[in-house]
C-alpha cells in the first residue's frame, strides 16, 4: 500500500521527514515523496539531515508568486504526479496553501487525504493568513485526522468531525531527538563566537504576513531597547529572506555589536541555539512547539495563537507587537529570573517524541482495513 507524502516549505520538512522515515521502516507500506519545490535550498539541508529523497518534485516557486500561483501551480502540477503515482493515502501537513492544494487535488481523485497536525485553529480567518483558512479547507478534505494535542480533537469535534481523529503528539519533537546535541559545534561562523552565551540569549524571529511592515518594525525597537537597556544582552536574529520583511526589520534595529544579524540558519544550527537561548521572541508557529520541548520560554508576537495548550501550560506567552508590551514582557525575564524558570519549567503539552510511530501506526491499520475491504 503506497503513502505519497506532500511537502514543501522547511518548516513543513521538519516535521514531515521523521514521518517519513518511519513509514519507509513499516512492513506493508511503501512510501514515497513529492516536494512542492517551496524554500528549496533550506528544504534540502532538512531531507539530507533526514536521508530523505524526493521521488517527485512539483518545481512551482517562482519570483514573487501570489498565493493563487502557489495554489493553482501545485493542484495542476499534484495531478500529474497523482496519476503517475497512483498512492493509496496522500498525506499533507499543518496549514500551507501547497497543502490545501494537494488535499484537493487528492479529494478530485477520490484518494485518501492524511492530515498531519490537524485541528490547530485561531479562530481568527485573518490571522495567521492564510494558514487559518487553509487548515480549515484542508480538515474538510481530509480523512484521516492526525491531532497533536486533545484541544486539537476537540477542534475537529466541534467543527463535526466524526471519523478517524487521532491523538498523536507533535512530530517536531521527534525531529528534536535527532537534532539537539550536547557537543554541537555551529555550521554559522557568527555564532561560534565564545561570548555569545556568556550572558542572556534571545532569538528573535519574525516573518508573519499580518505583521508586515509596523508589527516586526515595532517588535524590532522594542528589541532595541532592550539592548540598550540590558548590556549582557546578545539578540540573535535569523533574517527571513522576504525583501518586505528584510526592509521592516533593518529600518528599526540599532547597529549595535551584541545583535547578531545572520542568514536563514540550517535545521541543526536552529534547534542547538535554540536549546541555549535564554528565551525566544518569535511569531512563528514552530518555535511555540519546539522551544518548550526544550526548556526554553517563548514570548509570542501575535494577538492569537492556534496553540493555547502551550500558553495554558505557562511556557508561552502572548505579547503582540506593540513596542512597549514586547518590551515590558521581555525585560521582566531578563531581570526576574523566578518568572523566566517558572516558564523554562512549565511541562510541554506535544508529546514524547513518538508522534511518527503512533501515525504511522493508525496509517498501517486503515490501509489494512481498507486492503482487507477489496
Amino acid at each position: 500500500m503506497k503513502v505519497l507524502s506532500v511537502f514543501g516549505t522547511r518548516p513543513e520538512a521538519v516535521k514531515m521527514c521523521p514521518l517519513v522515515r518511519e513509514l519507509a521502516r513499516r512492513p506493508g507500506l511503501c512510501s514515497e515523496v513529492c516536494l512542492t519545490g517551496q524554500h528549496r535550498e533550506m528544504l534540502y539541508s532538512v531531507t539530507d539531515l533526514f536521508g530523505v529523497k524526493a521521488d517527485y518534485d512539483l518545481g512551482i516557486m517562482k519570483e514573487r508568486q501570489s498565493l493563487s500561483d502557489i495554489f493553482c501551480g501545485v493542484l495542476r502540477a499534484a495531478e500529474d504526479v497523482l496519476t503517475r503515482a497512483k498512492p493509496d493515502l496522500v498525506l499533507v501537513h499543518g496549514d500551507t496553501s501547497s497543502s490545501c492544494a494537494a488535499a484537493l487535488a487528492a479529494f478530485y481523485r477520490r484518494i485518501p487525504v492524511g492530515h498531519v497536525e490537524a485541528g490547530l485553529r485561531s479562530y481568527c480567518r485573518y490571522s495567521p493568513f492564510p494558514e487559518e483558512m487553509n487548515r480549515r479547507l484542508t480538515a474538510s478534505l481530509a480523512t484521516l485526522h492526525f491531532a497533536p494535542t486533545e484541544g486539537n480533537a476537540r477542534n475537529l469535534r466541534a467543527e463535526g468531525v466524526r471519523e478517524h481523529i487521532y491523538i498523536t503528539g507533535n512530530t517536531v519533537l521527534d525531529a528534536l531527538r535527532t537534532t539537539v546535541r550536547g557537543d554541537y559545534a555551529f555550521h554559522e561562523p557568527l555564532l561560534r563566537s565564545p561570548e555569545l552565551f556568556d550572558g542572556p540569549c534571545v532569538l528573535l524571529t519574525a516573518h508573519r504576513r499580518e505583521n508586515i511592515p509596523e508589527g516586526i518594525a515595532s517588535s524590532c525597537r522594542a528589541v532595541g531597547r532592550l539592548l540598550a537597556d540590558f548590556p549582557a544582552l546578545r539578540v540573535v536574529y535569523p533574517l527571513h529572506p522576504n525583501p518586505a520583511v528584510r526592509e521592516a526589520a533593518l529600518g528599526a534595529l540599532p547597529r549595535c555589536e551584541r545583535l547578531v544579524l545572520t542568514e536563514p540558519l540550517d535545521l541543526l544550527d536552529m534547534h542547538n541555539l535554540l536549546a541555549r537561548c535564554s528565551f525566544v521572541l518569535s511569531d512563528s508557529g514552530g518555535l511555540q512547539e519546539e522551544a518548550p520541548a526544550l526548556g526554553v520560554p517563548v514570548l509570542v508576537l501575535r494577538g492569537e495563537t492556534e496553540r493555547p495548550e502551550a500558553v495554558e501550560a505557562g511556557c508561552v506567552r502572548l505579547v503582540g507587537t506593540r513596542e512597549e508590551d514586547v518590551y515590558r514582557a521581555a525585560a521582566r525575564l531578563l531581570s526576574d529570573e523566578r518568572a523566566r524558570a517558572a516558564m523554562a519549567h512549565a511541562v510541554s503539552p506535544y508529546g514524547d517524541g513518538r508522534a511518527s510511530e503512533r501515525i504511522a501506526a493508525h496509517i498501517a491499520a486503515f490501509l489494512g482495513a481498507a486492503e482487507a475491504a477489496g
